[in-house]
């Protein structure tokens, strides 16, 4: 008991691996099992739509045929001949001869049941009434159509070695007649011999044990069955009356308790169905081998797993306790603690892995450190590079030049742009304000530099009012205003730069520094925020590099800046920092580091 107990890994194992190896092949076993049902009953309806297909062109190509011999009499014989005068019997007889393989005899009758002419010649069998007969009160009720009649036995005329039990099927139509000018009506009957029609059956019903095919009309009325004889003594039933409302194509039914596929086609004109029958329990040969197979596939492979998961468990476990030793030593606390490796691939790849673990915690944990001191020195360095003295020197030239000027306005516009400009940068030593003064601050900054550059470009602020009340690093909109200035727009006669600030749809917020300057190459652009060791010609010296360093140091790696520039089409770079609500709580935790404890 103690080797299948709960906790033991080589039990857990074993057990796993054959649940999952029996449902596996089960699985495998039902699909293949289905797939080759499915296949197997598409193949049997193909097969029986293609047997259906052919046997009803080749049954419409014969009633065709013999649609246009009774549109040959009546339209070449009849309609031309004055029967007052001539009689239509030679053509007719001709007509006979030509197809007197399919048909049994013609007739031609008046509207009273009197026999005008018919070929072969024949005697009509005395008390014999046409006009009872279904296929004459048919024709004289619908004249516009041809009808065909069910088969039976040629009763009209005398009983000779020509006409002597012959089974047929009639095509009747009702036929104008012509006595000296005298419009009459009659009607013109064909006699097809139904051993034709036979025939065709017959040879579609090679096995009608497995398949059989049968001929009915619309109304479920057997024509031709291959068991007519069964059917008839009763030892053979058949679903023909609920077949006869199936539409075309193939359907399964269950009939006295058997299963069949049922493909039913409808011939054109006539209305009658052809339908094929193919009983599942003679259909589908093989199928009890394939669950034979598959049960002993199963059982074979279930035998053979038990066997392989106990070798396998056991090859397994004991490399996987020296590694879960190893474990307890680093949880210990234990310096340099050696880690095992070996066993399967699994195994081994677990060890190394937990190795490398192990090491990469070591690395972070000085990564950690030496990341806190780049980032304080990162921010030291902005601190301290502030406001370039180049800067300062020409802003104070500048307001110099305005007083002598007596451009006394301007002056005190400028000096209060810089006293405003030194208040926000010095933001009391703190490292985290509002959007609001980082933004303030950029517009003192751009607002100094039009008025040195004269005005020569502008520069238009749209910020979403929801921002201004946000946490920012300080310092890192000035910056990019400074590049667009310097490398974008100064030496334009027409020079635009926009700032735009906005939430994000996924909550963060985005600044958005653009210029319509002279851009740069997609060689100079790779480098912006990669290579800090270029040289800055301009500006405060805190470079895009170092601004990108410092939001990522207070926000995290997803943060940052984006840049984007084509040769003359100018650039835009994109600030991308976290919505954090401004107030002292956030303020301090942010300033402390802790930018994942905001409110």
């Amino acid at each position: 008991m103690r080797h299948i107990a709960p906790r033991s890994v080589q039990a857990t194992i074993s057990v796993s691996f054959t649940i999952v190896a029996l449902v596996c092949m089960l699985a495998m076993g039902v699909a293949l099992y289905q797939r080759f049902y499915v296949r197997s009953e598409k193949m049997l309806t193909d097969s029986a739509q293609t047997l259906l297909d052919q046997t009803v062109v080749n049954l419409e190509d014969y009633l065709r045929s013999m649609r246009r011999v009774s549109d040959a009499i009546y339209y070449n014989v009849i309609k031309d001949e004055d029967l007052s005068v001539d009689s239509p019997s030679n053509q007719m007889n001709l007509l006979y001869e030509a197809h007197k393989d399919y048909l049994i005899s013609l007739a031609l009758y008046n509207e009273d049941g009197t026999l005008i002419s018919a070929s072969p010649v024949g005697v009509e069998k005395p008390g014999g009434d046409v006009t009872s007969q279904s296929w004459f009160k048919t024709a004289l009720k619908k004249p516009e159509n041809l009808h065909f009649s069910l088969p039976h036995v040629q009763n009209i005329f005398v009983d000779d070695p020509t006409f002597k039990y012959y089974w047929v099927t009639s095509l009747s139509r009702a036929v104008e007649l012509n006595r000296g000018g005298v419009p009459g009506q009659g009607v013109l009957l064909l006699d097809m011999n139904y051993a034709v029609i036979e025939q065709m059956m017959e040879d579609v019903n090679v096995n009608p044990s497995e398949q059989y095919v049968y001929l009915c009309d619309g109304n479920g009325t057997i024509i031709y069955h291959p068991m007519l004889m069964q059917i008839s003594a009763g030892v053979f039933a058949e679903n023909n009356t609920s077949i006869a409302g199936y539409d075309d194509g193939s359907h399964k039914e269950v009939f006295e308790g058997s299963t069949r596929i049922v493909t039913v086609n409808t011939m054109s004109y006539t209305g009658w169905k052809l339908v094929s029958v193919i009983p599942t329990s003679n259909s589908y040969m093989g199928l009890k081998d394939i669950r034979y197979f598959v049960v002993m596939i199963v059982s074979i492979t279930l035998l053979a797993m038990l066997i392989l998961n106990r070798l396998v468990a056991n090859r397994v476990t004991r490399p996987i306790r020296k590694l879960n030793d190893s474990i307890r030593d680093i949880e210990m606390g234990k310096v340099n603690p050696t880690v095992y490796i070996g066993g399967p691939t699994e195994v081994e790849h677990l060890g190394r892995t937990l190795r490398s673990s192990y090491d990469q915690i070591n690395q972070l944990m000085k990564d950690m450190v030496a990341s806190q001191e780049e980032k304080r020195k990162s921010e030291l360095d902005a601190l301290q590079s502030q406001i370039n003295p180049h800067f300062l020197y020409n802003t104070l030239d500048s307001i110099v030049w305005m007083i002598e000027g007596e451009k006394y306005n301007d002056a005190v516009f400028m000096i209060t742009q810089l006293a405003s400009l030194f208040r926000v940068s010095l933001s009391g030593g703190k490292t985290i304000i509002p959007v609001e003064d980082e933004i303030r601050h950029a517009l003192n900054y751009m607002n100094i530099q039009k008025v040195r550059f004269k005005d020569a470009f502008t520069v238009d602020f749209d910020i979403d009012e929801k921002i201004k009340r946000c946490c920012t690093v300080k310092l890192i909109v000035q910056p990019i205003l400074e590049n667009s200035v310097y490398y974008g727009v100064k030496d334009m006669e027409d020079g635009e730069i926009k700032v735009r600030g906005y939430l994000g749809d996924d909550g963060d917020i985005y600044i958005e520094v653009s210029d319509n300057g002279f851009g740069m190459s997609s060689e100079q652009l790779q480098f912006l925020l990669t290579d800090d060791t270029r040289a800055r010609g301009h500006g405060s010296g805190v470079g895009l590099i170092n601004v990108h360093r410092r939001i990522q140091l207070r926000f995290g790696q997803q943060y940052g800046l984006k840049i984007e520039s084509e040769p003359d089409e100018g650039t835009t770079v994109t600030i991308h920092i976290p919505a954090i609500p401004y107030n002292e709580e956030n303020q301090k935790r942010l300033e402390g580091g802790k930018e994942h404890e905001y409110e």
